[in-house]
């Protein structure tokens, strides 16, 4: 009886052993996972869409690589002078409206009227408060007329003339809609609706003036240990009826939260919105307690692809850990972080 509780008690504690090995072990990786890397950082992507480097002149990707150097070198000096996230969000945006190089702002595709619908939204990560704009003609910088509905609104988003009329309260100077139709764009509008019962009408065109490339966003991380992120397109070109995509869907398209991370998408706004993409990863970091790496490519590369989704995300958690991931086969983005700027197509 003795040597049958001896061997009970060797068992029972071997057992306790083991279990405090594992234990430690998955201890030790939460730590490893959950380290601070950096107390501030920045990404930003200037669309993803079916682009080959290759393709692109030198003049075409100097001129691009020079404005996502400009843009998030603005929003890194915000950050690193103790600024913060949600305005380095928003300044860093800004440049890339005023850019004729992006499907934003004054480079915005047009619709099928061929005039500009513009959306943006922006959220904090601190407050989970978002404002958004869509459908709006007139704001030469959307994401500052979303930012003032985040601050200054009793609601989350506002549309077409409305949104307009409430720019007009907060004192925007309109501007007139022709400021956002360039040649280029006009032309491309042209081009698919002349060739509108082909596959290539819609998303999948070959080039960089394709329907849905472009969309811009930006998040960050803040020494205030702040997330936010913001999203600005003029969606899709040769849209109808008044579409409105992902881009000013607060979890579709813009997402922050300071207990997991800050998201943009860019890519077919229909499927994003389907697949909730950028509050999806913040809730199977939330939830399944996955890495944003993790979560960012089990959406990507798993779920969006099964709905039929293409495009791809930028994010940044609590940690100053960013991930930028695509399906299609290019995604302008850049990323900051420790002094250290990485700019890739």
């Amino acid at each position: 009886m003795k040597r049958f509780l001896l061997l009970i008690v060797l068992i029972l504690s071997f057992a306790c052993k083991e279990n405090r090995s594992s234990l430690n072990a998955e201890k030790n990786a939460t730590e490893i996972k959950n380290k601070k890397v950096a107390n501030y950082g920045i990404a930003i992507h200037g669309g993803a869409g079916y682009i080959k480097k290759e393709n692109i002149s030198d003049s075409l990707e100097r001129a691009y690589h020079d404005k996502l150097k400009e843009a998030i070198t603005k929003g890194n000096e915000i950050l690193k002078n103790g600024g913060s996230a949600v305005e380095a969000v928003k300044q860093t945006i800004n440049v890339m409206e005023d850019s004729p190089l992006f499907n934003s702002g004054k480079g915005a595709v047009l619709s099928h009227a061929e005039t500009p619908e513009l959306d943006a939204s922006i959220m904090d990560g601190k407050t989970l408060n978002a404002g958004a704009v869509a459908g709006v003609s007139t704001i030469k910088n959307p994401i500052n007329l979303a930012y003032e509905v985040m601050m200054n609104s009793n609601h989350v988003l506002l549309s077409g003339k409305g949104a307009e009329n409430f720019a007009k309260t907060r004192n925007f100077k309109l501007v007139n809609p022709s400021y956002f139709i360039t040649e280029k764009q006009l032309k491309n509008v042209q081009r698919i609706k002349q060739n509108e019962n082909k596959k290539q009408a819609t998303f999948y065109n070959n080039d960089i003036n394709g329907t849905k490339f472009g969309t811009v966003g930006c998040v960050a991380l803040d020494k205030h240990g702040n997330l936010a992120a913001g999203t600005s397109t003029g969606g899709m070109a040769n849209k109808k009826w008044g579409r409105i995509g992902d881009s000013p869907i607060i979890g579709s398209g813009t997402y922050a939260n300071n207990k997991t991370c800050a998201v943009s998408g860019t890519g077919w706004g229909e499927y994003f919105m389907r697949g909730v993409v950028a509050h999806d990863i913040s809730a199977l970091m939330e939830y399944k307690e996955l890495s944003l790496q993790e979560a960012v490519e089990k959406v990507i590369y798993e779920k969006q692809p099964k709905l039929g989704g293409n495009g791809g995300v930028i994010a940044i958690d609590y940690f100053g850990n960013i991930v930028m991931e695509f399906n299609t086969l290019g995604m302008f983005r850049a990323s900051y972080i420790n002094d250290k700027l990485i700019i890739e197509i």
